[in-house]
């Protein structure tokens, strides 16, 4: 649409519209309370991370947990099994919390905030007027914003095979939902998303296919890790690498059949859709202002959130290379520190993506933080490495783990750390001390040296790798 061809007079005029009620939505506290402002979300309140991501994935994750430390207590002496898996509970005790948190979120920016209106609707920049206001359009309503933040996030790939074969498929926005755990599932993808999914219908008595078209699965890990957990995956589910989707269709039963390279085929109850996930920069309209989406289609911004459009600025995964939460949250802190400061101040609150870490809640679970060996030896570093399994340290020993390993790389002219790659029971928590190291500016003999290592504790596996480093 342009401001040519829709003659609405607007609706409303606003000091500041938010696109985006994820990590948007932490914007407007009280400093905001002057400004009239509006939010736009076309679907459920509060974004992603959630209702369809981070929070009620790792809900699921942890029943699945319960189930396989309860199906592996033989190599304990304890003679434990699932006798059972409750699928609508399990599902219900998420979502009985999760909703009500959505609803919350919205009923108090309509109800208590009596500056913000909300738009419950899809929305795209139509340029600007006559005054340089943004305009901003939704099915029935014209907006004019002084500034506008970015906030849209990113959703589900799905490949072209996939939407032109008419099959049934679900994604990370509907599986969670399902009425009944299914017997047999697909999935088509071999990142986080896939792997996370994999545990947990897996973990609760479904047999999971994966389908991969790359060699191993998680690839965007240090490899040493990514071979590693492809080889513990294809122990626990049916993993088949380097596949390619032919064609795909439903069956009379409600199933799904998907046909591969060589005429291979695999049939399945579900298909689950995993195959990464993309900016929704191109749904907005931005060309009308006068700006363009990067190369992998992400809204272009500088370290300090701005576009290229004066008063326009964007967080998150609509434009971030990093699509984490906790990077979007920190993002939004930056922009909405920025908005109060003004769009030309001189002491711009800054981005800070040097030490970014991620992790996967898997089974067993992942972390990382920094350089992979690969990345490291190709910038040139000259490094140092060592990995430390699990199993060498003595609450590996009480866990009888055989596949958990800690992977430090570092400088062996600075000492610093460059990498820390973990895979093991709680690897996620494990990796914190590496990364306040790493944020700090620690070298590896004061991080090792200069505190206490509770004994026996899991974070050992992590002080002895850094001793373990040979410079």
């Amino acid at each position: 649409m342009t401001a040519t061809s829709d003659t609405r007079s607007a609706t409303q005029t606003v000091d500041l519209a938010i696109i985006g009620s994820g990590s948007g939505n932490s914007i407007p506290d009280d400093r905001f309370a002057d400004k009239q402002i509006a939010i736009f979300e076309e679907g459920i309140y509060g974004g992603t991370c959630l209702n369809v991501g981070c929070i009620p994935t790792k809900m699921f994750v942890y029943p699945a947990e319960v189930a396989d430390i309860a199906s592996d207590g033989d190599r304990f002496g304890v003679h434990s099994r699932v006798d059972g898996v409750d699928w609508p509970a399990i599902r219900d005790r998420v979502f009985g919390r999760i909703d009500p948190i959505s609803t919350g979120g919205l009923q108090y920016r309509e109800l208590e905030c009596d500056n913000i209106t909300v738009y419950a609707s899809h929305v795209e920049f139509d340029g600007r007027d006559d005054d340089g206001l943004y305009r901003l359009v939704t099915a029935d309503a014209l907006v004019l914003a002084r500034e506008v933040v970015i906030a849209a996030g990113s959703r589900p790939v799905i490949p072209e095979g996939i939407t032109e074969s008419g099959v049934t498929y679900h994604t990370n926005n509907d599986v969670m939902r399902l009425p009944d755990l299914p017997r047999r599932m697909i999935i088509l993808g071999s990142g986080y998303i896939a792997a996370e999914f994999a545990h947990v219908f897996g973990s609760l008595g479904t047999q999971v296919t994966i389908l991969a078209r790359g060699p191993r699965l998680l690839r965007k890990l240090d490899t040493e890790l990514s071979t590693r957990f492809t080889d513990i995956a294809s122990g626990k589910w049916d993993v088949r690498l380097e596949r390619d989707l032919v064609s795909a269709e439903n069956l009379a039963d409600g199933g799904v059949r998907l046909t591969l390279g060589d005429d291979e085929i695999v049939e399945a109850d579900v298909l689950l859709v995993a195959t990464g996930r993309v900016s929704n920069g191109d749904r907005l309209g931005i060309d009308t202002i006068g700006l363009d989406l990067t190369d992998d289609g992400r809204v272009e911004v500088d370290s300090h959130g701005r576009t290229g459009a004066r008063g326009v600025w964007a967080l998150g995964d609509v434009s971030s290379p990093f699509q984490l939460k906790h990077v979007a949250n920190h993002e939004e802190r930056v922009v909405a520190a920025n908005l109060l400061k003004g769009w030309d101040a001189p002491d711009l609150d800054t981005f800070q993506h040097d030490v970014v870490p991620a992790a996967v809640f898997t089974h067993p679970q992942v972390a990382a933080v920094g350089l992979t060996e690969f990345k490291a030896r190709d910038g040139g570093h000259n490094i140092a490495v060592k990995v430390q399994e699990f199993g060498d340290v003595a609450y590996g020993w009480a866990m009888e783990d055989t596949t958990g390993a800690c992977k430090v790389i570092a400088d062996r002219e600075t000492h610093r750390l460059l990498g820390v790659h973990i895979i093991g029971p709680q690897a996620p928590t494990l990796i914190q001390p590496a990364i306040q190291a790493m944020s700090f500016g620690l070298g590896v003999e004061e991080m090792a040296r200069g505190q206490y290592w509770i004994h026996p504790a899991m974070p050992e596996v992590l002080e002895n790798a850094l001793l373990g480093l040979e410079f």
